[in-house]
């Protein structure tokens, strides 16, 4: 099998393959582990070696930690915080930890950053970087980050005020036309060095099927844009796996005038491909 193609993760030493496995798909749900097991394991015989998962994603982790086993050392392994407190964040890695059965996080990320109240209660005494701080110190973590999608603005100010190794944007082909993470957030992030983690490239399947784009030219955007690492995809079955990891092989940059027309072909219904922003 020919390996999945790989771009350094920023400084995090890393060299990402150009998919990883995201935390949604079959993975956000309960009770269906056998399903769940078919996509992890089918990502990692593919080459995959990032994957990600966050403690608001239902049952990802404890399907990630029954299914990986001593293939855990195969990949980096990525999840999220989601308190802004110093003590509630450090009583989710520790209950992340017992069940991705780990004893560290490749890399621990602020999740879904949305407002200045959550920038300054992390940043605050007692705030949510206290414990990544702390986290990293101890050798629980390696790597931090910060996630979001609402809104350009927020991750910026995040990113000013301290130097992250990584950040999860989404960026899709419709980004330029409202509230542009692309000229905002990737533009600042390249600048910092830091690696970029792609999301929502398929808007959840509504920027794919009629009147949308193909599969491959949506992720082919996506890796084509200057400074991006990699994308994170969920699936749901092991034949969408088996899908990403074909385009990814595959992949060969766009040229400047064939990501303009995939911008102009998703004008139109740019909110419904943007509906995660605020």
């Amino acid at each position: 099998m020919v390996p999945l193609p790989v771009r350094p993760l920023g400084r995090t030493g890393h060299q990402a393959t150009l998919f990883g496995l995201g935390g949604e798909g079959v993975l956000r749900t309960h009770g269906r582990g056998p399903e769940a097991t078919a996509v992890i394991h089918r990502a990692l015989d593919q080459g995959v070696n990032y994957i990600d998962t966050a403690p608001a994603y239902a049952g990802s982790m404890d399907y990630y930690g029954a299914a990986l086993g001593e293939r855990r050392r195969e990949i980096f392994l990525a999840s999220k915080t989601s308190d802004r407190s110093r003590d509630g964040s450090l009583r989710l890695l520790d209950d992340s930890l017992k069940r991705l059965r780990t004893d560290h996080l490749d890399l621990w990320q602020l999740h879904d950053l949305r407002t200045s109240a959550d920038i300054d209660r992390i940043f605050s005494k007692g705030g949510a970087i206290e414990a990544l701080v702390q986290a990293k110190a101890d050798g629980r973590v390696r790597h931090l980050g910060l996630t979001g999608h609402h809104d350009p603005m927020i991750l910026l100010e995040g990113m000013r005020r301290f130097a992250f190794d990584t950040v999860l944007v989404a960026l899709n082909a419709a980004d330029r036309h409202r509230l542009p993470f692309i000229t905002t957030v990737l533009a600042d992030a390249q600048r910092r060095g830091m690696g970029v983690i792609a999301m929502k490239v398929y808007a959840q399947g509504a920027l794919l099927g009629p009147g949308g784009l193909a599969t491959a030219d949506a992720l082919g955007y996506v890796l084509s844009l200057p400074g991006v690492c990699h994308a994170i995809i969920g699936c749901s079955t092991p034949a969408e796996v088996d899908a990403n990891a074909g385009i990814v092989r595959s992949f060969a940059p766009l040229s400047a005038e064939q990501m303009s027309a995939l911008e102009a072909r998703t004008r139109a219904r740019h909110d419904q491909y943007g509906y995660f922003k605020r």
